[in-house]
């Protein structure tokens, strides 16, 4: 009679702890939806809309294919939910280069998207005698996973100190505490666990983590519009200086005059230093008032500017194009030209040949 009393209490408190989950998912899944409908209608980037929106559904996918409540669950349904549950670190890392406005390697974006594809294929439909496989395929995707994610909070963290945005400053560092870190514990508690289903706790556990999660970076994503979620191909007009910002952006030209854009790994910090002002009074002189996002594109601006001055000009016209990347203060070749190629949609060679010879077009 005990016996059959525990069991009944036991089948009760896994009931409750079942309904519980299934809330706190639908709550979840329907906060997912509504960020991104404002996402969607909002003035960000269209790469952001296009990203965030996948990103949030297969988010909403993954809370549904790992609620107990629909376990097990086959069918070519199911197969499909799943792929866009795995998808979510793929899409995470490409969310992170939209947000931080960081350029997309496309080799990597395509590798990550085949190896998942190919590990989800192995998993679904290799069949219940491949078992040793399956753990294979499920095992090579958590670790590509990982790595996705990594590089996510790497990019996050490893370019703070160039970003001139100060709410994007803070939201790098949530961005990774919270997201990042999240995604990290539920990829390694599922390899622990063999990949099998987590218990009704630990489900709850997870489910309840992800909906605090979504809650924080929707209020920080949210709230900080437009100064995260800002098209900088449609810039609003920069307010009038005020008197003290007249004076330090009078000091910021005498030192841009002065060449100081060339020296190498010339950083925010560095050159508030040089201009005896704290760093927060640059950034905001440099990201409010002239309207660069990042340090790096400050200098971008300055140093192509007179990249294209030199190499224009017929009296240096056998100056090597390293020489010039080398002495306006680019650590290689590859980085001066990627950078001028974005400010000027051609390489250096096919600018120098157009400016020198009249009336040449770039091959």
């Amino acid at each position: 009679m005990d016996v059959t009393r525990r069991a009944s209490h036991n089948a009760s408190d896994m009931t409750r702890f079942m309904l519980l989950d299934v809330m706190v998912r639908m709550l979840a899944i329907g906060q997912l939806l509504l960020i991104a409908m404002v996402i969607g209608r909002g003035a960000a980037p269209r790469t952001i809309r296009l990203v965030s929106a996948p990103l949030l559904l297969c988010v909403a996918a993954y809370l549904t294919v790992a609620a107990p409540l629909f376990r097990p669950a086959h069918g070519l349904l199911w197969s499909v939910v799943r792929l866009a549950a795995q998808s979510v670190p793929w899409l995470l890392w490409l969310f992170a280069h939209c947000l931080f406005e960081r350029r997309v390697d496309r080799r990597v974006a395509v590798i990550g998207v085949a190896t998942l594809q190919l590990c989800w294929l192995t998993y679904d439909f290799a069949g219940q005698m491949a078992a040793q496989a399956r753990f294979a395929a499920a095992l090579v995707q958590h670790v590509v996973s990982l790595l996705l994610i990594a590089h996510a909070m790497t990019i996050a963290l490893s370019e703070r100190s160039d970003d001139l945005i100060e709410k994007r400053r803070r939201l790098r560092v949530g961005f990774v505490v919270v997201v990042g870190t999240l995604s990290v514990v539920v990829l390694v508690l599922e390899m622990l666990s063999g990949f099998r289903h987590a218990s009704p706790g630990i489900a709850f556990a997870q489910a309840s983590a992800i909906l605090i999660a979504t809650t924080a970076m929707g209020i920080a994503l949210l709230q900080s519009d437009p100064d995260l979620l800002f098209n900088p191909s449609r810039p609003a007009p920069a307010p009038s200086l005020s008197p003290a910002e007249h004076v330090l952006r009078q000091r910021l030209d005498t030192l841009i005059a002065g060449a100081i854009h060339r020296e190498p790994g010339l950083s925010v910090g560095s050159l508030a230093d040089r201009l005896d002002t704290p760093e927060h009074r640059l950034r905001s002189l440099i990201n409010q008032r002239l309207g660069y996002r990042n340090f790096s594109a400050f200098l971008n601006h300055h140093r192509i500017a007179e990249a294209k001055s030199w190499l224009a000009d017929p009296a240096r016209v056998d100056l090597p194009i390293l020489t010039i990347a080398m002495d306006l203060g680019y650590g290689s070749l590859a980085t001066f030209n990627r950078a001028f190629r974005d400010e000027t949609g051609q390489a250096p060679s096919e600018f120098r040949r157009a400016a020198i010879i009249p009336g040449c077009e770039p091959s």
